[in-house]
């Protein structure tokens, strides 16, 4: 199913509201069906991967990569409509792992600020949270404390929890009040926009459905990596002119050879970025 990229969208009062809580919820991006047809893709991908682990593991981290309708998707005009406001119309996509907690599951992501680890120089980024399927209290759905990305990074401690969606399990060693917590709820093609200094984390799901959330994570093109590498990145909208990453081409088709080769190798480098 073609995404409808016409449908008028309004922006008014985002900005002020970003600016002052560091998210945005919810905005209505997809349809009910737009959202069921990206995850049947998915889900499909998911099937046919089910005996190649490696190339199963690149899906979940670079699914924009590997899908054309998923590639489509960072491109929305609403999205970029909405991620413009806050950071101009030139735009890259850093990362858009999956993040999929599976039906019963006692995985869990624990409070924690975006930006800690990217070693990224600068904190002109914003992540859209895509819902492709319902993320409720039941099953683990993303909690929000308002005003929080005014404190900058605090302080991190690695847990390496194997319960941790994480890579290094890393929580802030701050303790949160649950009063200030907001849940973050969204029906299946609603989004989700935050600061990546807001504090966020989100319980286990409890739920008999798999939650199932696309995390796309925009920078301004003038944004680099701290230790000089250039790892892969999407010009999503407008120009790079900076030229601090290596911009990745169009999709050579679904699932094929040659960017599964790409995925591969940008893996590596992100691997040694982030850990």
């Amino acid at each position: 199913m073609a995404l409808d990229q016409n449908a008028e969208f309004d922006t008014e009062g985002l900005e002020s509201a970003y600016e002052r809580d560091g998210f945005v919820f919810p905005l209505d991006i997809l349809s009910a069906e737009e959202a069921k047809s990206l995850r049947e893709d998915l889900e499909a991908a998911e099937r046919e991967l089910a005996d190649d682990p490696e190339r199963l593991n690149l899906l979940m981290k670079y699914p924009d990569r590997l899908l054309p309708s998923f590639d489509v998707l960072i491109r929305h005009p609403k999205i970029i409509a909405a991620v413009s406001t806050v950071l101009g119309p030139d735009l890259l996509v850093w990362g858009s792992p999956l993040f999929i907690k599976q039906a019963k599951s006692q995985k869990i992501v624990s409070w924690h600020q975006d930006l800690t680890y990217w070693q990224l120089d600068d904190a002109e980024e914003v992540t859209i949270w895509v819902a492709l399927s319902p993320a409720t209290l039941e099953s683990g759905c993303m909690k929000f404390v308002a005003g929080s990305h005014k404190q900058r990074i605090v302080p991190h401690v690695d847990t390496f929890d194997d319960d941790n969606l994480l890579s290094r399990g890393q929580e802030i060693a701050v303790e949160v009040d649950p009063e200030d917590e907001v849940p973050v709820i969204l029906q299946p093609g609603q989004v989700s926009m935050h600061h990546g200094h807001l504090f966020h984390a989100s319980g286990p799901n409890d739920a008999d459905f798999r939650r199932i959330g696309f995390p796309i994570r925009y920078i301004k093109p003038s944004m680099k990596q701290e230790t000089g590498d250039r790892p892969t990145a999407v010009l999503a909208a407008g120009k790079d002119q900076f030229g601090h990453f290596a911009l990745a081409g169009p999709l050579h088709g679904r699932l094929h050879d040659a960017d599964f080769e790409m995925c591969r190798r940008d893996a590596e480098l992100k691997k040694k970025i982030l850990l």
